[in-house]
């Protein structure tokens, strides 16, 4: 199968898997006593772990175009951590109450550090996880919308959507170079899928330990 085809046909395969993550996402209501900053302190963590993926990766990565975009992912991800920051002062909750890493870094972390091939990484990270990152966002959104939290929705909306779209896009503009042949193929269809798979798994953890859902992405 020729690149292009290829790509369009993992967008499709994957579409309903993110539309069942989204779902799940929405359904419910967070746990009592979870507000906007609860939730939105949540993604301090997932914005310093995609910084530092992507840093880990560029550092690796001989290809001048590949470490180009994880270079500006890794300063998005990095800028939107510090946007969070203010916004969560503004919320009245101090950030370095929540250190991002106190509990360690997560599972996804961990699986995206072990990728070793080009093509996994940009089919799990840019590609996979940050269409992720988009659903979950918009489910996060309208909940700040609900909430009469309109500046926390507008710094999603305005700002941190639009990186992530272009992330995205980046991540899928590269898939189409990389993905030639069938090994690299099948290596990238495995990577995004386990990626959402996890991200799955992690998703419902949140949800049963901490009463954690509609939380922003990364």
């Amino acid at each position: 199968m020729d690149a292009e085809a290829f790509v369009t046909q993992l967008e499709q395969t994957l579409a309903a898997r993110l539309e069942a993550l989204g779902q799940a996402s929405a359904a419910g209501e967070p746990g009592p006593g979870l507000r906007v900053a609860d939730l939105l302190a949540t993604a301090l963590r997932n914005e310093l772990e995609a910084a530092e993926e992507a840093a880990l990766w560029l550092t690796q990565e001989p290809d001048v175009e590949v470490k180009l975009a994880l270079a500006r992912q890794c300063g998005d991800e990095a800028r939107h951590y510090r946007l969070i920051e203010a916004r969560l002062r503004e919320l009245g909750l101090d950030p370095a109450s929540r250190p991002p890493l106190a509990g360690g870094y997560s599972p996804m972390f961990e699986y995206l550090r072990g990728l070793s091939t080009t093509v996994e990484r940009i089919a799990a990270g840019p590609f996979a996880r940050e269409a992720l990152a988009q659903v979950r966002n918009a489910v996060f959104i309208d909940y700040c919308v609900g909430q009469g939290d309109e500046v926390t929705a507008a710094l999603y909306r305005e700002v941190i959507q639009p990186d992530e779209a272009h992330h995205h896009r980046l991540g899928r503009s590269l898939l189409v170079r990389l993905a030639v042949d069938e090994p690299s193929q099948a290596r990238a269809s495995a990577a995004a899928a386990r990626t959402l798979e996890l991200a799955g798994e992690l998703q419902e953890i949140a949800r049963l330990k901490k009463g954690i859902c509609r939380a922003p992405g990364c």
